[in-house]
């Protein structure tokens, strides 16, 4: 039997060195497929069913400390001809792509773990969204991965110049592939980024055409594809998350469809980095662009150097983030401040409508 080199599929020394400082009797395995209760995991030895021991269970008292597609984790065996193995230790995360749990709960879940290259996903027709672009591409550069957007269905669209400059409008430095099921050119250049060793995702919306993007990298029909419903948008089709190997070398992710992607944490600093360098212009640190004096945001938009829309979306996204992580006290704490406002901010402003009614 042809033993599987998991540094081809990721490891690396430093999993390595954390590994040995734990049972000895324990293999080193990665995530490869999630259902609801159960696992699979690659071993050196092949593929095997997986669930988590009763003290990691006990130990997890969330759902992000379960072990998900992408980790590294140390079972007890590396065959499950006499049952399951048993998952004792997640080992350290790189980064991950999380999201918020569905609902009124603050808990995250882990989409994909320990990956190199995020292909955010849209495709050209219905589905076009840049305001869901800018969550997704804020997601993943907090995942310390470098997101890179994949539009698809580029067969379906009478405009693509038109909606290639407004996803480089929001995707700042993000790079940009276009393909269609009809042409190849798109897929050869997602080839560039998949090699030995590197883990990508496939993530976005249902019915994008993530499933039909990887059976064309793997030059196989490994995963299930669907049409176009009748409102021009596709069907969902993958159901698990799950890590599929390459031939020529890598490892992909594909992840079902989302229909939302809520907040847990994100990096705006990035996504936003056009509105972050322009708010330290601003008069005031705690600025919030609105009607303060000497407002650098503000005087942006009115120059049509930024879209209202954009500096919309930022806040939202701002709020959303400082919402997810507090419990009902901070949260209504929070909303009484927001509704005040930022008093040194707020002062100024009256002093200038003051001042400007005056001159009237």
């Amino acid at each position: 039997m042809n033993k599987i080199n998991l540094y081809d599929l990721g490891l690396n020394e430093k999993l390595v060195e954390e590994a040995a400082m734990y049972d000895k009797n324990l293999y080193i395995a990665r995530v490869s497929i999630q259902y609801r209760n159960i696992y699979k995991v690659i071993t050196e030895d092949g593929e095997i069913f997986s669930e988590v021991s009763g003290r990691l269970n006990y130990s997890s008292k969330a759902i992000y400390q379960y072990p998900a597609v992408g980790d590294w984790v140390l079972v007890d065996r590396k065959t499950d001809k006499n049952g399951n193995s048993i998952i004792y230790h997640v080992l350290t995360r790189k980064g991950c792509f999380e999201r918020k749990v569905a609902g009124e709960r603050t808990d995250s879940q882990v989409v994909a773990a320990n990956i190199d290259t995020v292909f955010i996903c849209m495709s050209l027709n219905n589905d076009f969204n840049v305001r869901r672009l800018e969550r997704y591409v804020s997601v993943a550069w907090d995942s310390k991965a470098t997101p890179v957007i994949v539009l698809t269905k580029a067969d379906l669209c009478n405009d693509t110049e038109a909606k290639l400059s407004e996803v480089q409008a929001v995707a700042i430095g993000v790079n940009t592939l276009i393909t269609s099921s009809m042409f190849e050119e798109g897929y050869s250049s997602i080839k560039q980024y998949i090699e030995k060793g590197k883990t990508v995702a496939f993530i976005g919306s249902s019915g994008v055409g993530k499933s039909t993007l990887i059976n064309r990298i793997i030059e196989n029909e490994v995963l299930k594809t669907n049409g176009l419903r009748a409102d021009d948008k596709g069907r969902h089709t993958t159901t698990n998350r799950q890590l599929l190997f390459i031939p020529q070398g890598g490892i992909v992710i594909d992840t079902p469809g989302m229909r939302e992607l809520g907040l847990i944490s994100a990096n705006l600093d990035k996504s936003f980095s056009d509105i972050e360098e322009l708010a330290l212009v601003c008069k005031f640190s705690d600025c919030r662009h609105e009607n303060e004096p000497k407002c650098a945001v503000r005087e942006a938009i009115e120059n049509g150097l930024l879209d209202e829309e954009r500096l919309e979306s930022y806040k939202k996204l701002q709020k959303e983030l400082k919402y997810s992580s507090l419990n009902s006290r901070e949260l209504e704490r929070e909303k009484i401040s927001s509704m005040f406002g930022s008093m040194s901010a707020m002062k100024e402003a009256r002093k200038f409508t003051k001042s400007k009614n005056r001159k009237r």
